[in-house]
């Protein structure tokens, strides 16, 4: 048996042919760039149907290729938080929200929650702008047409390929508007966000599987026979790709964005142990919870600042960030994008300071970069207060694969926890599979985790072609 992954990002979305024991299948993997609008207002919207074209070109290069014979299982992790507004035939009216848009604000007049640290404590998230709760008034404010009902990007994209899709227990968790312990939509958080019945996709039942609507069959027959599962949110599904599946293991990724995260196990109906007012907790699946923090900087940051600095490439850069100075001449605060909930940073809150006629584009860089290492250490030092004995830190993400000095500036800040590195480059793919197989605990023996000084380890994917 073959398992196609779909990995629903938002700089690009990619698919990848997995094995039965979720190992890549090499050369099998395709992908496309997506284009995410910015704006110094904080927007950050991308565009549905070209998103969708951009699967659906994915899927044909890996059919034209060979790749999709013998995929009996489709899984996919995709991004939390996104939404867009749907009229009554599912087409949308606007732009996909993103993650890291930060535009929304609270209706005028508008009260929060009755009681605010029992809705965080229930839904693991915040009445933010970046939540449903939020977002939906807000979208609703500012529609030129009345929106029918609401979806995240993956549950747009796959009621258009599949004859039905309901939203997982994981997708809905990045909403804000579900109870964790009962898995159902929280009233009210949804009254916050001003939505009745109907208006939000139904939720999808432990152990769903759903089917290619006919035309799509007909399109690529080698996933006609095919069961597809429900998304896994991006965040959860990397904890599980990093091999970071228990208490013992923190994962800390930097892809676009970046986040520290612990998962634990925890069946639907059990009492939620104790929330951190910092931090957020979602779903992985129905047995299982992941908690903690994220920021809007990560991979994003460091491509804008490769580009925007003029520096060198490759080892060129490497060698000359080895000779910035322990001290750090140059400090950052990396919010360029803004603060993921809770914070209220705007878009354009980025600082460096510090700065001297000295200081050159390397130290700059290095700022940067050594600011969101900081940031990182600092929750996850509030993470760890609710194990027993701090964590194991796995680093990954195609972010951390880019730099081995990024990778010991986080070793330098997370001292004196052991930091280990997950080279596969698409852990989120990885995870998402083992979650559809029901093997979440398989994760903590992946291989490919090692030192953060060892050396690279061949890619098996490198074979495909990008996009």
């Amino acid at each position: 048996m073959n398992i196609l992954a779909l990995d629903l990002g938002t700089s690009s979305v990619r698919g990848l042919v997995l094995d039965a024991d979720a190992t890549p299948r090499p050369g099998a993997l395709a992908r496309r760039k997506v284009h995410l609008a910015t704006g110094e207002d904080g927007t950050g919207t991308l565009d549905g149907p070209r998103y969708l074209a951009c699967l659906a070109e994915c899927l044909d290069e890996l059919a034209d290729a060979g790749h999709l014979r013998d995929v009996e299982l489709v899984t996919a992790s995709a991004q939390w938080h996104s939404v867009v507004p749907l009229d009554v035939d599912g087409e949308p009216l606007g732009p996909v929200l993103t993650w890291l848009d930060t535009r929304a604000t609270p209706s005028a007049g508008a009260a929060g929650p009755t009681d605010l640290h029992a809705f965080h404590q229930r839904t693991g998230a915040w009445w933010h702008r970046g939540y449903w709760s939020v977002r939906l008034p807000w979208l609703r404010e500012r529609a030129g047409t009345p929106a029918a009902r609401f979806a995240g990007l993956a549950e747009y994209v796959l009621e258009v390929l599949l004859t039905e899709a309901p939203i997982s227990v994981s997708m809905a968790s990045g909403t804000g508007l579900l109870d964790l312990r009962r898995l159902d939509w929280d009233a009210e958080a949804c009254d916050l966000a001003g939505v009745g019945p109907g208006e939000l996709p139904p939720l999808a039942p432990m152990g769903w599987r759903g089917r290619l609507r006919p035309e799509h069959a007909r399109r690529w027959p080698q996933l006609a026979g095919a069961r597809w599962t429900v998304p896994v949110g991006d965040g959860a599904a990397s904890n599980v790709g990093s091999g970071c599946v228990d208490p013992s293991r923190a994962a800390v990724t930097v892809g676009t964005s970046a986040a520290v995260r612990l998962i634990q196990p925890l069946p639907a109906g059990a009492a939620l142990p104790p929330l951190p007012d910092q931090l957020w907790r979602y779903r992985v699946d129905h047995e299982h919870v992941v908690t903690g923090s994220a920021y809007s900087s990560g991979g994003n940051l460091f491509g804008w600042a490769k580009r925007e600095l003029r520096l060198p490439e490759g080892a060129e850069l490497e060698a000359a960030l080895s000779r910035v100075s322990a001290d750090g001449r140059v400090s950052a605060n990396p919010r360029f994008g803004g603060d993921r909930p809770p914070g209220v940073a705007p878009a354009g809150s980025g600082e460096l300071r510090g700065l001297s006629f000295g200081a050159t584009a390397v130290d700059l860089f290095a700022g940067l970069m050594t600011g969101l290492c900081q940031l990182v250490a600092e929750d996850l030092a509030l993470l760890e207060s609710g194990v027993v004995q701090p964590a194991e830190v796995v680093l990954g993400g195609g972010a951390m694969a880019a730099s081995a000095w990024w990778r010991q500036a986080f070793v330098a800040a997370l001292a004196p926890r052991e930091v280990r590195h997950q080279r596969h480059p698409e852990i989120g793919a990885t995870g998402a599979a083992l979650v559809a197989l029901g093997r979440v605990a398989d994760g903590a023996r992946l291989g490919g985790i090692g030192r953060t000084d060892e050396a690279e380890a061949p890619n098996t994917v490198a074979g495909a072609r990008p996009g």
